[in-house]
């Protein structure tokens, strides 16, 4: 995918989560959080090519997996929640399911509090980016005081990872 071969990206992808779903279905403890993770990809790959109503059933099934397995195990887990979480409100959005989308970030935000709040140095940025992601939806809805409330906290938390590391944040905080 990143070289721009797309359809052979989403190929691999949809053989990956052929393998993991009959390994998941053998062995559910050892191989569910690797088909959720290729499900995830799959969401991803799918979206690259414009094909967002596929998109969609994918992803949302990763959320489904990711949510059973962050239940048992969330420090495990739950990042990968949040950020399939995130990548479904997106998903949402470019279907104009405005409602939904904003939710889902909702939540995605929601967890990510959650995560940078016990490792900060793991998660501010993914929190950074989520607010962002907020702001942006709540101006959909023209909620412009919350989503300028949303837009300002991602720019202090950007700002204060540009503080410490420039190089790797100053484009975040432009943006």
């Amino acid at each position: 995918s990143s070289l721009g071969r797309r359809e052979e990206a989403l190929a691999t992808t949809q053989e990956a989560v052929a393998h993991y779903r009959r390994l998941a279905a053998q062995r559910p403890d050892a191989f569910l959080p690797d088909m959720a993770r290729s499900l995830a990809n799959l969401g991803v790959r799918l979206s690259e090519l414009g094909r967002r109503e596929e998109a969609l059933a994918a992803t949302e099934e990763a959320v489904g997996q990711y949510r059973r397995l962050a239940a048992q195990q969330p420090d495990a887990f739950l990042p990968d929640l949040a950020s399939t979480l995130s990548n479904l409100g997106a998903v949402l959005r470019d279907l104009g399911r405005f409602e939904e989308a904003l939710e889902t970030t909702e939540e995605a935000v929601a967890q990510y509090r959650r995560l940078a709040a016990q490792r900060p140095d793991g998660f501010v940025r993914d929190l950074a980016g989520s607010l962002n992601n907020l702001a942006n939806m709540l101006r959909i809805f023209g909620r412009h005081a919350e989503a300028l409330a949303m837009a300002e906290e991602a720019v202090s938390q950007y700002r204060r990872l540009a503080a410490d590391r420039p190089d790797a944040f100053l484009p975040d905080l432009a943006g």
